[in-house]
C-alpha cells in the first residue's frame, strides 16, 4: 500500500481524524449512486487541501487587490486555459464556489432585475436556480417554466422528455431575455440546437446549465453546447470528477460582464486551493482515458436502467442517455416513497437520493421517485455486470425493507462487492 498525498499534512485532531476515517469507510464499503457525486482523484484531493488555502487573491490574474499573487495568477490562468481548450470556449471564469453561484452570476451579468427567463420546471427536472420560489433567483427575475411531454405507455415514445413545442410556445408568448437549457434530474441527452433556434426566433440569449453533464461533454459522450450557447455553466465535482465548485465559459462578448458579476458582484476572495484542484481535474479530463471513462458511465447507466426495469421499477422517460436513471417507485410498490426508499437503501449500504418525478403527487420532501447515477462507481472500476448486481440488491432490500436481517445480508453483499472496487485502494486512510 502506498502513501497518500493526503498524508502530506496530518490532521492533529483526534475527533476529526476519527470522523474522516468513518467517512472513508462509508465511501469505500458502500455503493455511491448519487448522480451528483463522484470520487475525485488523490491528485485533486491533494491540491484542494494544499498550502494555497492560505492565500487571499481578490480579483483576477494581473488585477489583484492583494500582493504576493504571482504564483496563484499562474495557477488560475492555467485552469482557465485548460478549461477553454476542453470545451472550445472563448473565455472561462473558474472562481464560482458552486454551480448555483455560477448561474446567479450569469443572470446578474446579462439581465436587469425583473427581466424574463424561460427555464425548466423544478418538479420536471430543473434546478432551484431555474426559478424555484425557494431560490433567490425568483425574487429578482421573472421566470416562465417549460416542462416535459406527458407520460406515455408506448415503449417507442415513452414521453417525459423536453417538450420543445412548449418551449417555443412559451418563448413566443413571453419573449424572454434569456432561455436556460439544462437540468438536474433528467436522464436524456439535451440537444442544444433546438434551444438555439428558439432563442434566435425570439431574440433571446441562451444559457446552458451543464452541471450534471459537463464531464460527459468533455469526454464526448454528450453534445457540446458551446457552439450554440452564449454562456455555459457547470459544477466541477459531478461527472467532471473534480473538486466541489463551479465554473462559467462564455463568448468573448460576455466575458467582462461575467467576470464582474462573479467578483465583485457576488464573491470576495476566490478559493485558490480549489481552483488548483479544478486545474488538475481539467488536465485529467483532457486525457484520452477520460473519454473511455465517460463512455463507460453511459454504458453502465443503460445496463443499470435495463436491470432496474426488469426488477419492476418504472424508468421515467423510458430509459437513460446519460449518467443517471430516474425511477418512479409506484409501479414497484405503490406504498413506497422516495424518502423511505432512500432511508432503507442507506441501511443496506446503497447511497441514493429521493427525487420528485414529473407530475409527482407527493411533496418534494417525500417524493415518488429515486435518482441514481453511475459516475462514482464507474470511477471505482465497476462495469455493466456490477450495476446489474446492484439493481438486484436494491430490489431485494426494498422488498424486504421491514426485515433487518435481510438488510444486513444486502449490506454484507454490497461490502463484498465494494472490496473489489475501492477507488482509493492504493492509498491509506
Amino acid at each position: 500500500m502506498g502513501s497518500s498525498p493526503l498524508d502530506a499534512w496530518i490532521v492533529n485532531d483526534d475527533e476529526i481524524t476519527s470522523l474522516l476515517a468513518a467517512e472513508w469507510d462509508r465511501q469505500t464499503t458502500t455503493v455511491q449512486l448519487i448522480a451528483s457525486e463522484n470520487f475525485a482523484s488523490p491528485s485533486v484531493l491533494a491540491a484542494a487541501g494544499s498550502i494555497l488555502t492560505n492565500k487571499y487573491a481578490e480579483g483576477y490574474p494581473g488585477r489583484r487587490y492583494y500582493g504576493g499573487n504571482y504564483v496563484v495568477d499562474e495557477i488560475e490562468d492555467l485552469a482557465r486555459r485548460r478549461l477553454t481548450a476542453i470545451f472550445g470556449a472563448d473565455h472561462a471564469n473558474v472562481q464560482p464556489h458552486s454551480g448555483a453561484n455560477a448561474n446567479v452570476a450569469v443572470y446578474e451579468a446579462l439581465l436587469d432585475p425583473g427581466d424574463t427567463i424561460l427555464a425548466m420546471r423544478l418538479d420536471q427536472g430543473g434546478h432551484l436556480t431555474h426559478g424555484s420560489p425557494a431560490s433567490i433567483t425568483s425574487k429578482y427575475w421573472k421566470f416562465v417554466s417549460y416542462g416535459v411531454t406527458p407520460r406515455s405507455d408506448d415503449p417507442a415514445a415513452p414521453g417525459e422528455q423536453i417538450d420543445f413545442d412548449n418551449v417555443r410556445e412559451l418563448a413566443l408568448a413571453h419573449r424572454p431575455k434569456l432561455i436556460v437549457a439544462g437540468a438536474t434530474a433528467y436522464a436524456r441527452r439535451i440537444d442544444p440546437a433546438p434551444f438555439r433556434e428558439i432563442a434566435d426566433e425570439v431574440g433571446a440569449m441562451l444559457m446552458f446549465d451543464s452541471a450534471h453533464v459537463a464531464g460527459l461533454i468533455a469526454g464526448g459522450a454528450h453534445p457540446n453546447p458551446v457552439p450554440y450557447a452564449d454562456v455555459v455553466t457547470f459544477t466541477t465535482h459531478k461527472t467532471l470528477r473534480g473538486p466541489r465548485g463551479g465554473a462559467i465559459i462564455c463568448r468573448e462578448e460576455h466575458a467582462k460582464k461575467i467576470d464582474s458579476a462573479v467578483f465583485p458582484g457576488q464573491q470576495g476572495g476566490p478559493l485558490e486551493h480549489v481552483i488548483a484542484a479544478k486545474a488538475v481535474a481539467f488536465k485529467e479530463a483532457s486525457q484520452p482515458s477520460f473519454s473511455v471513462y465517460t463512455e463507460q458511465i453511459v454504458a453502465n447507466a443503460k445496463a443499470f436502467a435495463r436491470a432496474l426495469a426488469n426488477e419492476g421499477f418504472r424508468l421515467v422517460s423510458g430509459g437513460t442517455e446519460n449518467h443517471m436513471v430516474l425511477l418512479d417507485l409506484r409501479d414497484f410498490d405503490a406504498e413506497l416513497t422516495g424518502k423511505v426508499a432512500q432511508e432503507v437503501l442507506d441501511r443496506a449500504g446503497i447511497t441514493t437520493n429521493r427525487n420528485t418525478i414529473p407530475d409527482d403527487p407527493r411533496s418534494p420532501f417525500v417524493t415518488s421517485g429515486l435518482r441514481v447515477g453511475t459516475s462514482a462507481e464507474t470511477t471505482a472500476g465497476m462495469k455493466e455486470n456490477e450495476f446489474e448486481a446492484i439493481a438486484s440488491l436494491m430490489s431485494r432490500a426494498l422488498r424486504k425493507r421491514d426485515d433487518e436481517d435481510a438488510l444486513v445480508e444486502v449490506r454484507n453483499d454490497i461490502a463484498a462487492l465494494c472490496a473489489n472496487f475501492n477507488p482509493y485502494a492504493n492509498f491509506t486512510k
